[in-house]
């Protein structure tokens, strides 16, 4: 090749500052993620396989490597590697050398079989950066679902007018009133003068009682014990009430399980009174929670487990059976923090209405140390309302209660009064069900499109809860492969999903979880409206046909 052939163009430039500024805007525990996929364009492109023309064969592996590790293996006999401050000396590619990054603006603007690509999407500053911001910390990165959308508005979406994208990412449930047997909606609620005021931090009276009355009519029929108001606290959304949890606990170990609700990240990093631990779960084992898990935890000294159960994002739950062990293990020694807002997306039992909770297995409500968290947000889609609600010993509500007074002050109290009537047993029984049919539904559509583009199902992926698809894309030719490559195609297609490596959680940076980022999986969110779930897989459908990785054609 001579030498012309390596000159830069503008654009060509431009490409690479594009791919640099992507990566700046993502969270510090993933900054090296574009540098890696970089790399690992890069190793396969050294690679020849023989192979390659045959990808409609599904059971045909890219040879790009999978994980961190493979990448870093490789680029120890690798010239093209230089030293950047702050970082591993052979992670990062040098892209001054002219060579080395012609060949990666070739490799990603080009499919495996020279067929155009998208470019790099430019992510735009979010802040000027020249201004002065006293006090200011701008260093702190969007993650998850906010990073995603901010990449996509940058493209055009509107999360107020959506038109003709598709949000695969979202992680909240179509709202409408489209579903059938499921009750509508108010479109308006009484604001009465004394609702004015400000709600107790705890919640109204009348609301907490129905929360209470709810559980004990759907998981404590049998059980002596039973729930009252002093057992329900009421908190202005999920996020809320894992704060309150996090400001309440002291002087612990606190354990949670990997890969999880991206959220957890910021708040067990903000709080400096407990010691967060995370604990990877394999891939090979379809990353399930074993009890033997636990029980080395407790082993070890923790004394609360943070874990959302059905699992984000995963779309997997615990088995009702190991669920009462669990609690079993854990009763006298160790804070069981269950995040269930996903408890009503359960498929197992025949869309019935039935549902799985923590509270089923509860002895005594002011003796096991169990708080559940859910609400409106995602049973009732109503994630707007900002109502939900955290059930305990009252001792720990007692507490809620009161760091809620100087946290966020408590939830919007017509609401409050309007979601009573929502809570009626056989009310919320006949709702669940045209809930989980729905959304079974929506998943077998989803799981079927994919089928047949080449995506392998089986009864350990296929989640049983939920509304999300954990997707292994690593069969996918090169650049599609890699979460963060994939995501940079489906922005041109007007589909936003969440890449992997967001959910690997590590606070305060504890651990050294490279190995455990997820670079080949996507989260998909089948909770949109089922057009937009169409139009998503029409996209997806079209990357594919444009790096001929598809098992047939698109008529």
């Amino acid at each position: 090749m001579s030498s012309h052939d390596y000159e830069e163009s503008d654009t060509d430039q431009e490409s690479v500052l594009e791919f640099e500024r992507l990566e700046s805007t993502l969270p510090p525990a993933l900054k090296r993620s574009a540098s890696s996929l970089l790399e690992a364009i890069q190793s396969a492109n050294s690679t020849p396989n023989p192979q390659s023309n045959i990808q409609h064969d599904r059971n045909i592996k890219s040879p790009q490597p999978q994980h961190l590790q493979d990448i870093l293996n490789h680029s120890q006999n690798t010239s093209t590697y230089q030293t950047i401050p702050g970082r591993n000396a052979n992670a990062t590619p040098n892209l001054k050398n002219l060579s080395h990054r012609q060949a990666l603006i070739d490799k990603l603007s080009k499919s495996e079989h020279g067929n155009a690509a998208s470019p790099i999407p430019l992510p735009k500053p979010k802040f000027n950066e020249n201004i002065y911001k006293p006090a200011m910390n701008s260093k702190k990165s969007s993650t998850g679902v906010l990073w995603v959308t901010e990449r996509a508005e940058e493209y055009g979406y509107n999360s107020e007018d959506v038109k003709d994208w598709s949000n695969l990412g979202q992680g909240a449930p179509e709202a409408g009133d489209s579903i059938p047997g499921s009750f509508p909606r108010p479109k308006s609620i009484p604001i009465p003068t004394f609702t004015r005021e400000y709600a107790p931090t705890a919640g109204i009276k009348e609301l907490r009682e129905a929360v209470a009355n709810l559980y004990n009519e759907t998981y404590r029929t049998k059980k002596s014990s039973k729930y009252t108001y002093k057992n329900v606290c009421i908190v202005p959304g999920g996020r809320a009430g894992l704060t309150r949890i996090a400001s309440i606990i002291s002087d612990c170990y606190l354990s949670f399980f990997l890969p999880d609700y991206t959220a957890y990240a910021e708040m067990l990093s903000l709080f400096k009174n407990f010691s967060p631990i995370p604990v990877p779960l394999k891939e090979s084992d379809n990353y399930e929670v074993h009890l033997k898990m636990i029980k080395e935890e407790l082993t070890r000294g923790v004394s609360a487990l943070l874990t959302s159960n059905p699992r984000n994002p995963t779309g997997h739950c615990m088995k009702p059976e190991h669920l009462k062990q669990l609690q079993d293990m854990c009763r006298e020694k160790c804070l069981l923090i269950m995040d269930e807002f996903y408890s009503y997306y359960y498929y197992d039992d025949g869309c019935t209405g039935s549902s799985i909770s923590s509270a089923e297995y509860v002895e005594d409500v002011d003796r096991d140390p169990v708080l559940i968290l859910n609400g409106l947000t995602k049973a009732f889609r109503l994630p707007g309302w900002r109502v939900c609600w955290i059930v305990g010993p009252a001792e720990y509500i007692n507490a809620l209660s009161s760091v809620g007074s100087y946290l966020e002050g408590g939830a919007n109290a017509p609401f409050q009064y309007a979601a009573i009537e929502f809570l009626k047993p056989l009310k919320v029984r006949s709702e669940m069900k045209a809930l989980q049919l729905h959304f079974k539904m929506k998943r077998d559509y989803i799981i079927g499109r994919l089928s047949k583009m080449g995506f392998n199902f089986n009864e350990k992926n296929i989640p049983n809860s939920t509304f999300y698809l954990w997707l292994n894309l690593s069969h996918l030719p090169g650049k599609l492969s890699n979460c963060l490559g994939f995501f940079h195609e489906c922005l041109h297609e007007k589909v936003i999903v969440v890449p992997g490596f967001f959910f690997l959680i590590n606070p305060q940076n504890l651990s050294h979880l490279e190995e455990v980022i997820w670079y080949n999986y996507v989260r998909i969110s089948y909770g949109p409206e089922l057009n937009h779930l169409v139009t998503g897989m029409d996209g997806f459908e079209r990357i594919l046909a444009r790096f001929n990785c598809l098992p047939y054609e698109i008529k």
